[in-house]
């Protein structure tokens, strides 16, 4: 008898991960990308299979090994992955998970390929961080139409090839950028890394890289000092013709989480690179590859709130405890309806974010110019404590790497981290708001537009114009209050989008719980008269 299991939860697979995302499902529908829906299913249904679940696993129990020289002693700078990782983000590139917005533009096309995006790295986060790049390379290529000629069909493929060759020989690509050093960090403008004009086209660039993630990329966005300051490069790992460029791996990042990506130092010893945008305008050039990724950082924390929330849910709705099953008491049920509330949120404004770079019109350029950033410090801020709370839904399960909540606990703060910390990301707000003045009057419309519904989140609004009316009185002392700035834009905005869109009880559990006068700190306190039961199902 004691060999024979009983009362535990099937293994979650075999379901359609989109199907099953009812806020993903409401929101894509909401932000006209409803054609998608068959595609979207199509790719539910992949990552919910068990043998996709299984390579997610095996592409992080074997991560990525750095090799300097081959066996004869050439240095060759090459990273061998799992076939499970190949696997993996061969999938998300042949459903265009990286530049199917750009490739195939329509109405709803970014909303379609960042719901895409969510849904692989719900189950496998790691290879988000390629495709990520690839995808947010696109605006900054465009500064030079030769650049872009070569290099923008290779990035539109949905072939990947991984082999590392001469690009002219290749039809896909696939884009790493390098720009923290270990002397700056955050300060890129303290770059050391030079670049000398070679008389024929090309830069000459040497310096270090502290981070550079995926190094087994096709080609880098790097910035360097010139004459004329900071500017940014396009660096290829091959040269045309087939030789190596010059990019030494001088080793592999020993990471908390995201064990599947590599991530790297590198050395860069008179490497080839050519000039992309205007020479010492660098910052301008990347920038927009830098929100893109900022942008999928909120959605990649979004996914982990999706999946911790998920096996939390399948767990307490196949576990009894005390006689009956674990959502069936209240205390869990709260907890679950807390988490789902959480993940709604999150991926409403995920949602509505991506629908604003669907135009370039005055309105959404400068609405998403400060939404994106108040949404990355918030969302992916809120990413660790939310997995800590679903893994401890799983009990001891839960703490054990036999399931995936233990992986998805340690990935959850690399999204805070990656393109601007918290602190990082606070003050780009203030300087938003300073520099940028139309960004705030365009959150503020949007802030505005769900006035009148809730008493609460009228009374947040009044305060938070109030901290933002102090900030325009005293910039100097901006500073030491950022986060709070920050915070409350980012619950008015979350409100706001919750109370035109979401059903009425998330929107009604989300005011009460995160702006009313009897807000907690802990997951599960939400008010009792709420329609926990509802939201607990959503989940």
């Amino acid at each position: 008898m004691t060999h024979e299991v009983g009362n535990q939860a099937p293994a979650r697979t075999g379901l359609n991960e989109y199907l099953t995302n009812t806020a993903l499902v409401e929101a894509v529908k909401r932000y006209d990308a409803q054609w998608a829906t068959g595609h979207l299913g199509e790719v539910g249904a992949l990552v919910g299979r068990e043998d996709f679940q299984r390579d997610a696993e095996l592409a992080n129990t074997h991560p990525p090994v750095f090799a300097s020289h081959d066996r004869w002693g050439n240095r060759v700078d090459a990273v061998d992955f799992h076939p499970a990782y190949h696997r993996v983000i061969a999938a998300a590139i042949e459903h265009g998970a990286h530049t199917s917005c750009w490739a195939e533009p329509r109405a709803g096309g970014h909303v379609a390929r960042a719901a895409t995006f969510m849904l692989f790295g719900q189950v496998e986060p790691g290879h988000g961080c390629p495709v990520s790049m690839t995808h947010a390379v696109v605006p900054s290529l465009r500064y030079d139409a030769g650049l872009a000629d070569f290099w923008l069909p290779r990035v539109y493929s949905r072939n990947y090839d991984p082999q590392l060759r001469d690009p002219q020989t290749k039809e896909s690509a696939i884009f790493g950028m390098a720009m923290t050093e270990k002397q700056g960090g955050s300060d890129v403008r303290a770059n050391t890394t030079r670049a000398v004009d070679a008389g024929d086209g090309t830069w000459l660039l040497t310096g270090h890289k502290w981070f550079c993630s995926a190094p087994q990329s096709d080609a880098f966005l790097v910035l360097a000092q010139t004459p004329a300051g900071l500017s940014c490069f396009l660096v290829p790992r091959v040269l045309p013709g087939g030789g190596r460029n010059v990019f030494r791996i001088q080793r592999l990042k020993d990471k908390l989480g995201n064990r599947s990506n590599a991530s790297s130092e590198i050395e860069l010893d008179g490497t080839t690179g050519r000039l992309l945008g205007e020479e010492g305008r660098g910052v301008r050039t990347i920038i927009e590859m830098v929100t893109q990724t900022r942008l999928d950082c909120i959605l990649g924390s979004t996914a982990g709130m999706r999946q911790a929330v998920a096996e939390a849910a399948w767990h307490v709705r196949h576990r009894h405890a005390f006689g009956r099953l674990l959502i069936d008491q209240p205390a869990m049920t709260a907890v679950i309806a807390d988490l789902q509330l959480e993940a709604e949120a999150a991926t409403w404004t995920a949602m509505r974010l991506a629908a604003a770079y669907e135009n370039d019109d005055r309105e959404s350029v400068a609405f998403r110019r400060l939404a994106t950033a108040v949404a990355k410090y918030w969302i992916c801020k809120r990413g660790p404590n939310h997995a800590y709370e679903a893994l401890e839904c799983l009990g001891g399960n839960g703490y054990t790497e036999g399931f995936p909540l233990a992986r998805r606990y340690r990935e959850q703060p690399l999204m805070a981290i990656w393109e601007g910390s918290g602190n990082v990301i606070a003050l780009d707000v203030l300087r938003a708001m300073a520099r940028e003045p139309e960004s705030v009057q365009a959150v503020e419309r949007e802030i505005a537009s769900a006035l009148g519904v809730h008493r609460a989140f009228d009374a947040h609004v009044t305060m938070t114009r109030a901290l933002l009316g102090r900030v325009a009185a005293d910039p100097s002392a901006a500073a030491g209050t950022a986060r709070r700035v920050v915070e409350a834009l980012a619950l008015a905005l979350q409100a706001a989008v919750l109370i035109r869109e979401a059903p009425a009880p998330v929107a009604d559990a989300f005011v009460a719980g995160r702006l009313g006068a009897d807000r907690t700190f802990e997951y599960g306190t939400l008010d009792p008269g709420l329609d926990l039961a509802a939201l607990a199902g959503r989940a």
